[in-house]
């Protein structure tokens, strides 16, 4: 699994409202580990895929650039983080 980071420059409230909307335009399930963290100049998104090559794939597609302005969001930063070697989820609990 890779790692990748959005960031998006500007209002966060702004920036946070679009992630939302963002995130209604996509099927759902098609997230693994996607977390969206406000900063002091917006947000950042970090958000996984299989391995790097479809990482780089999806984030330099066209339809990734449509997603993004769809939901009225400015075009973001895309750094490389990498390879996720392990994480740690919560075991849901039954009353």
């Amino acid at each position: 699994m890779y790692l990748g980071m959005y960031s998006f420059r500007g209002d966060p409230a702004e920036l946070l409202a679009g992630h939302d909307r963002l995130l209604a335009l996509l099927p759902q399930g098609q997230l693994d580990l996607h977390l969206c963290v406000q900063t002091k100049d917006g947000i950042a998104v970090l958000d996984t895929c299989p391995d790097r090559e479809i990482f780089d794939r999806f984030s330099g597609s066209r339809a990734f650039q449509e997603l993004v302005a769809s939901a009225g969001l400015p075009r973001p930063e895309i750094q490389h983080v990498g390879d996720v070697k392990s994480y740690v989820l919560p075991v849901e609990r039954t009353a």
